[in-house]
């Protein structure tokens, strides 16, 4: 090699050396950006009232909540003090799911946290009543569980587990670790 190629490479690795840090820095930065975007909502509501419905008109759910913040980036939906009123099919009256926070991804499962309280609107269902302070609720297939204290209370009883798992359409239900059922019929009136 001559003289002119190793002056021309010195060049071109001074000026590599020079330059690769700033490309570094820029990728770094620009990764660094995008992470917090994705923790800023796409976007966002107050008092939001939402329907949805399947594929053949039928209401499936109904959303209202306090506040809600869509984050795309990471794929779910975080709602405050959410009341979400999930259909049911075949002339079923439907179930009404109220809590603090509320979490739905796109998975069609949401989480409900903090004062979770299920009820069913029907005054002929078993279970009245379900409490926890945490639930999931897989949407599409209408099933619930949690793995939190749960108290389910019908008309004459009272039971407590740590955990459970339901499945609306069926109405079965099943508990992990049974804790207590109280018994407490009514007096009719004569």
């Amino acid at each position: 090699m001559n003289r002119i190629t190793y002056s021309i490479s010195a060049l071109f690795i001074l000026a590599l050396a020079t330059y690769l840090p700033t490309w570094f820095k820029d990728e770094q930065e620009m990764a660094d950006d995008s992470a917090q975007d994705a923790w800023q909502p796409t976007y966002q509501a107050k008092n939001l009232r939402s329907a949805l419905y399947d594929e053949d008109g039928r209401l499936t759910h109904r959303v209202f909540a306090s506040e809600m913040e869509h984050y795309d980036q990471l794929g779910f939906v975080f709602f405050k003090q959410p009341q979400y009123t999930i259909y049911m099919e075949e002339q079923q009256k439907p179930w009404q799911l109220t809590a603090q926070e509320g979490t739905l991804y796109d998975d069609d499962r949401i989480q409900l946290e903090r004062d979770v309280v299920i009820q069913t609107l029907s005054d002929d269902n078993f279970v009245k009543t379900i409490r926890t302070q945490y639930i999931q609720v897989m949407l599409d297939t209408k099933k619930m569980l949690s793995d939190q204290p749960v108290i389910i209370e019908g008309a004459d009883y009272e039971i407590q587990s740590n955990g459970f798992e339901a499945d609306l359409n069926t109405k079965e239900y099943e508990l992990k670790r049974h804790v207590q059922t109280v018994y407490l019929p009514q007096k009719k009136a004569s």
